[in-house]
């Protein structure tokens, strides 16, 4: 039986996630930090079995957090997965506040187009699974472990935005929990 569905960049892309998070653990957690773009990338296949979404999704977090620079994964892996990668890596500028880079964020995917929001849906949606996972066990102690100055409140508005901004995947049923862990969360 011939399978039409092409997993060679997927293939390559998690390759190479797993090359550039190696020995990495997310934040606070003592996991593998792989598992959360690999998370991501699973929520993304449940919206679209697009190649480059898909490789996006599991790269998503490269450029931010280690030393691969968006260059080289334009050159790996084309424009479209650069870009919707670029779409989803925070601004780096000096001095900026964590409010501030966050509401550039957040103006960024409201203007974005629906692919590049599927892939940051993915990200935004694991992270919250994280989220009200560790509330769940930790309560209020789970807000000193982010950089947000104004703790559960600036966490809070910061998820609202997001899902404001992606209020045209409204039906999808990522966005749907995305929304459903916020209200948990939130209240």
């Amino acid at each position: 039986m011939n399978n039409p569905f092409d997993t060679q960049l997927f293939d390559r892309a998690t390759t190479f996630a797993l090359e550039a998070h190696s020995g990495t653990e997310r934040r606070g957690k003592g996991i593998p930090y792989i598992l959360h773009p690999m998370e991501a990338a699973s929520i993304v296949a449940t919206v679209t079995n697009d190649p480059e979404m898909l490789a996006a999704a599991i790269l998503h977090d490269v450029v931010e957090d280690t030393e691969v620079s968006l260059e080289q994964l334009r050159e790996e892996f084309g424009e479209r997965v650069a870009q919707l990668v670029a779409s989803e890596t925070a601004p780096h500028v000096a001095g900026m506040t964590w409010r501030h880079k966050r509401e550039v964020q957040v103006a960024q995917l409201a203007a974005a187009g629906r692919d590049n929001q599927v892939v940051a849906l993915g990200d935004k949606l694991s992270n919250m699974r994280g989220i009200a996972h560790d509330y769940r066990q930790m309560g209020n102690d789970l807000w000193s472990r982010f950089h947000a100055p104004g703790g559960k409140s600036d966490i809070a508005w910061y998820y609202r935005s997001l899902a404001e901004a992606m209020i045209p995947l409204k039906g999808l049923p990522p966005y749907e929990e995305f929304l459903s862990l916020i209200k948990e969360v939130f209240f």
